[in-house]
């Protein structure tokens, strides 16, 4: 293990009470595995070595301590240690939502609150765990007579709104596989995502509010039910405008034949409430299909199964966050995020939810601050950006707000800066865990996370996660301490995916994960950069971004591939190349650069060779670019994409560069503009046109001064 000198490592920002310790979650299940495993651990390192060396008896001891409901025994834990293909607790059956509904059993379940609502559009509302259950139970039983069985796709295009949990749960209880996407997606994107699926049931709204402006996307349902022939039924949600009328118009089949479609309305389904029943499913039934784009290709359709991301679920609440029944709950996230499976995952622990459909910073950025004290949040889930969008402002909530009941500050999506852990402390409490957190849509779960016994230092992760085998290595393979590396897992988890949907021979799946070390073993390489730390008491770790190019703009990624494929049906650009600039420590910035074909020709010409970098403000200079066009660009990836995915700028250049095989040299072009060597990025020799790299070297260089 390679490591520089030894450090004396800086002082914490925080440190746990002895009440907080003794009260954790944690705690308990030492206590638990002392009386009934025999086993002591002195510390937190011991007990994460021991659960990623003994996995098996890890993974069983959370099923026993957690209380998973299973309908039948597993044969074994794992049947055997491998990546990918691992099957665990085969024999096991059990249901997702059965999980997520159990307080619903309880007996004040009829008073006692599951989700507190609230948005730019409806006053607050309660639900209550009865009310929940009610619902989901109606809502089955509806999926049931349209044919719904185990296995079959139910998508839904939905804000954050409580009709989607209710939607997600009835599909799962069914044994039905569920996916969503979020209405301020356009319909290139959302096509990209569920016409791989090919859904029966399409849950779909009918526009939302944001930021005070209305956005009617009855236009694109219709599209999307036109573009999607295995949708056979629509379950319309009225939420923009309660009376609102879905008109679908005249359908086709592929044949050319009359289409028939099943149009119902949400509130008429859910008018009464019926006793849910759940589909006992095995361990690895698929759940959901997330999504998590790479550089080539579609969207990645990443499957996870029931039992993994139960356990996981139970794992992640009892263990790290700390969540229980006591808490209110609260995550920012939308249903294209992998944190809105999360948030529903959290049902798990009989906390009450909080749910907001909004923008954050509307009608400015104490929007969140206020919602915490109004409705006296234990646990807050915010991104990194909102954090920096706050200290921006000047915001210093707990001098504005009582935020005397929060206990936890939740953050993913992007590396959260020292600056951002020390504001945190200081303008909204000093006595916080704040649960900094990394792993996401492809493993469904974290790899680096919080623990409630664990002091914090500025920066940093507290710890890597139970049952993670998380390491940082080295290019050929040799794990590193205290330096830069390639963030893999060396051990199976059981909230890994169980493949991608029509990824028949696992190809796809293979060379998403573990192309860059494989076996046997296999690694799975995530794709992030990670220092790890040794700090007295934990192994902590600092993410610096992405370490291929997959863009990643405030939690949510998409590949580059998606981008090109708008940006390129211009007439006006003959290539491009899209390079996310996220780094920890600074404002993340993506950048567009195109290649312009001569007015006429429809090829690329000399006067297409964009500005020399001269490191002036991207608003001042001259970027190639005629505004006309950027605004057409943008337009275009804003309506068709994504808006959370416009670049802050576009370039001209005169050459994309390339590999001898026409593979554009996005990681490299990363590299140099994030400060690299240019001789430590690429192999000129490698290159179809070697001379195309100084242009970036060149911005690289300027943008740095």
């Amino acid at each position: 293990m390679t490591a520089p000198a030894a450090m004396s490592p800086p002082a914490p920002l925080w440190r746990p009470t002895a009440d907080r310790i003794d009260k954790a979650g944690i705690t308990r299940y030492l206590k638990w595995l002392k009386i009934e495993r025999g086993l002591e651990f002195p510390d937190y390192e011991s007990l994460w070595r021991w659960s990623v060396t003994e996995i098996e008896a890890f993974w069983d001891s959370i099923r026993e301590f957690s209380g998973m409901i299973l309908h039948s025994p597993a044969r074994c834990v794992l049947a055997e240690r491998r990546m990918p293909g691992a099957d665990w607790f085969p024999g096991a059956t059990l249901n997702y939502a059965e999980h997520a509904l159990l307080t619903a059993r309880s007996p004040d379940a009829a008073e006692r609150v599951a989700i507190v609502f609230e948005s730019e559009l409806r006053p607050r509302t309660e639900i209550t765990w009865a009310r929940l259950a009610g619902e989901v139970g109606a809502l089955t039983e509806a999926l049931r007579e349209l044919g719904i069985r185990p296995g079959e796709r139910c998508v839904a295009y939905l804000p954050n709104i409580p009709q989607a949990a209710v939607a997600a749960l009835a599909t799962i209880s069914l044994g039905g596989v569920w996916s969503s996407s979020s209405p301020e997606m356009g319909p290139v994107s959302v096509l990209d995502r569920f016409r791989q699926i090919a859904p029966r049931v399409l849950f779909a709204v009918d526009g939302y509010r944001y930021g005070g402006k209305d956005f009617d996307r009855r236009d694109i349902v219709r599209e999307l039910v036109a573009q999607l022939p295995s949708v056979e039924a629509v379950v319309f949600v009225p939420y923009l405008d309660p009376e609102a009328q879905l008109d679908l118009g005249p359908l086709a089949a592929e044949d050319g034949a009359p289409r028939t479609l099943s149009l119902r309305r949400y509130d008429d389904i859910v008018a009464e409430p019926r006793e849910p029943h759940f589909e006992a499913v095995p361990f690895s039934h698929p759940l959901w299909i997330v999504y998590s784009s790479g550089t080539t290709g579609m969207p990645k359709p990443i499957v996870h199964g029931h039992g993994g991301t139960v356990i996981e679920s139970l794992k992640a609440a009892a263990l790290h966050t700390d969540i229980g029944p006591d808490d209110r709950f609260f995550w920012f996230t939308s249903t294209n995020w992998i944190m809105w499976n999360f948030w529903l995952s959290t049902l798990m622990t009989g906390a009450t939810m909080l749910q907001f459909d909004g923008n954050p910073g509307y009608p400015d950025p104490t929007t969140l601050w206020r919602l915490a004290s109004r409705e006296k949040l234990s646990f807050m889930g915010i991104s990194p950006a909102f954090i920096g969008l706050c200290m921006k402002a000047g915001l210093k909530p707990r001098e504005q707000f009582d935020l005397s009941a929060l206990r936890t500050i939740g953050s993913t999506g992007s590396p959260l800066t020292e600056d951002a852990y020390r504001w945190l402390y200081r303008n909204v409490g000093d006595d916080l865990l704040i649960a900094s957190i990394s792993g996401g849509t492809d493993p469904g779960t974290a790899f680096l996370t919080a623990c409630p016994t664990l002091p914090i230092y500025a920066g940093e992760m507290q710890c890597r996660c139970l049952g993670s085998a998380v390491y940082a290595w080295s290019d050929d393979g040799k794990p590193l301490l205290g330096e830069v590396g390639e963030l893999v897992c060396t051990e199976p988890m059981p909230s890994m995916p169980l493949f991608f949907w029509g990824d028949d021979d696992g190809r796809r799946y293979f060379e998403s994960y573990f192309d860059t070390f494989p076996g046997p073993p296999n690694v799975w390489r995530h794709g992030d950069w990670l220092k790890l730390l040794e700090r007295p008491e934990s192994v902590t770790g600092v993410i610096f971004g992405r370490s291929d190019s997959t863009i990643n703009r405030h939690g949510i990624r998409m590949g580059t591939s998606e981008l090109y494929r708008v940006v390129e049906e211009f007439d006006e650009v003959a290539d491009s190349i899209v390079i996310d600039l996220e780094y920890l420590g600074r404002e993340s910035f993506l950048a567009l650069f195109v290649v312009l074909r001569e007015p006429g020709s429809g090829v690329a010409g000399p006067g297409s060779k964009g500005p020399a970098p001269d490191g002036a403000t991207a608003a001042s200079r001259d970027t190639g670019v005629s505004a006309d066009l950027r605004k057409r660009l943008l337009d275009a990836i804003r309506t068709k994409l994504s808006a959370r995915h416009v670049p802050n700028e576009v370039y001209a250049i005169p050459e994309v560069p390339r590999t001898m095989s026409g593979k554009k040299l996005e990681v490299p072009v990363k590299k140099i503009l994030l400060g690299q060597p240019v001789e430590r990025s690429v192999n000129r020799d490698s290159m179809a046109n070697p001379g195309s790299i100084d242009w970036f070297v060149a911005f690289g260089q300027a943008r740095a001064g």
